[in-house]
């Protein structure tokens, strides 16, 4: 049988000798040497907390200077810190060092171009001249003396505020950049938004007014789209040339034989529409009352040839407005007398002696003309001399409620306004009574006691 098998263990063959007991606990004096021990490894560590007591009375606002100085001379504060600056006292990985340094180096900031963060952080290290200051390691940078670190701390804080300005410049251009794209773009955004508004306006207006030629009213009553802001003047113009149009449809319609009658109208109109109530519009104007058989059967012929040898003798062309009328003088007399008016004199001729020539006066002398606002057929002709002519129309005999004031001044406002260069007024007077003035064009203001028309040139001569 193998020798070694059966050889009894050592338990057992303490068993065999003595009963089985613990081990003895650790004495006192070796409880204190481990516990020395193990003070002194700690000791050694770089890396270890110290607690001070700044103060006996466990106050969080006290702090006792000497308590802290004996405190840290008995700890051995000033052994360990002396002991690492012995060797390297700063520690740091590439990547957090040059995160903070950068800025320092003209190679670093913003972004380096380099291999690795290792080159970087000898890049910044060679520009401050610390190569003899430092160590390398495979993944830290090791400092020896806080020179270095506060020489760096201080260069990183006087680039700080410089760098938060060009941040801030940075940002505000940014800020400003996409402003302006913003603007741009709402202008933009308005620029097609307004060229569509204007197609727009001008697609409708095309649709609105397609088959005016063909209308009864030629468009008259289509009502206009409202334009926006911008087109605002090219509406009105569009408008006044529709109605220029329109007119022109209207007008070539009208024989020839019947336009002086319609301008005497037209200016009739201008002058008193809205300021008397009746002035002959619905009726047809014969002018020449004198010469109308149906209106003076009896002296027609006898004024047609007093006509004509005036025509003869004065060389005038046309004949404004002849009637009968009576004459009021100064002394408020009235007489019965004719009036014929032509384009170069106004006569003044007795009825009653075949139409003898009183008076006889130029045209051109003549300033205005005055009417009242009611039915009556009071007319005032002003002359330059001041020697004026009041007198009253007579209605004709076929058609005595016929107003011939409006066929008067209507006359007289067309010549003037065609021929004549000196300045005619009309005035018309009454309770609501007003001034309207024109000064080569149609353009009338208002007044505070008369209606008053003005031909073009001579108007700074009147007032």
């Amino acid at each position: 049988k193998n020798t070694r098998e059966s050889k009894p263990s050592v338990n057992e063959t303490a068993g065999i000798w003595c009963p089985l007991v613990e081990r003895r606990s650790v004495s006192q004096s070796c409880q204190a040497k481990q516990q020395h021990n193990s003070f002194s490894s700690v000791f050694q560590e770089p890396y270890y907390v110290r607690c001070i007591k700044p103060n006996e009375m466990k106050s969080p606002v006290l702090f006792d200077d000497a308590r802290c100085q004996h405190q840290v001379a008995y700890l051995g504060l000033l052994e360990n810190v002396m002991v690492r600056r012995a060797g390297f006292a700063y520690r740091q990985h590439y990547a957090r060092f040059l995160q903070r340094y950068k800025m320092t180096c003209e190679y670093t900031w913003p972004n380096h171009l380099m291999a690795s963060d290792r080159e970087a952080v000898e890049a910044i290290v060679t520009q401050h001249g610390f190569q003899d200051d430092v160590a390398y390691g495979h993944t830290k940078l090791f400092v020896r003396t806080p020179r270095s670190l506060y020489t760096l701390e201080q260069e990183r804080a006087a680039l700080i505020p410089i760098l938060v300005l060009f941040l801030q410049k940075v940002w505000r251009g940014a800020l400003a950049r996409m402003r302006c794209r913003r603007m741009r773009a709402i202008y933009a955004i308005m620029g097609c938004y307004k060229r569509y508004k204007v197609k727009a306006h001008f697609w409708e207006v095309e649709r609105r007014f397609a088959n005016v030629r063909t209308m009864a009213d030629y468009g008259k009553t289509v009502e206009w789209p409202t334009p926006p802001a911008a087109l605002s003047q090219f509406h009105n113009n569009t408008v006044m040339l529709h109605r220029r149009w329109w007119a022109r449809q209207i007008v070539k319609n009208i024989p020839p034989s019947d336009m002086l009658e319609v301008r005497a109208k037209v200016a009739a109109l201008t002058a008193l529409s809205g300021e008397r109530k009746d002035w002959g519009f619905s009726r047809p104007w014969e002018r020449d009352y004198l010469a109308n058989v149906r209106d003076c059967p009896q002296t027609s012929s006898g004024f047609i040839r007093v006509s004509k040898e005036l025509r003869n003798k004065d060389e005038y062309s046309q004949v404004l407005f002849s009637g009968f009328c009576r004459k009021v003088n100064r002394f408020n007399k009235s007489t019965d007398r004719s009036l014929l008016v032509t384009d170069k004199y106004v006569y003044k001729l007795e009825p009653k002696k075949q139409y003898k020539v009183l008076k006889r006066l130029p045209l051109d002398t003549f300033t205005g003309v005055s009417v009242t606002s009611g039915v009556d057929q009071m007319v005032a002709l002003h002359t330059s001399s001041q020697d004026d002519v009041l007198l009253c129309l007579q209605r004709g005999q076929l058609c005595p409620n016929q107003d011939r004031v409006g066929e008067l001044v209507g006359s007289l406002v067309d010549h003037f306004t065609r021929s004549v260069q000196t300045t005619t007024r009309c005035f018309l007077t009454g309770r609501d009574s007003r001034g309207l003035t024109e000064e080569g064009s149609r353009k009338y203001m208002s007044a505070n006691t008369i209606f008053v028309f003005f031909s073009p040139k001579l108007l700074s001569n009147c007032t």
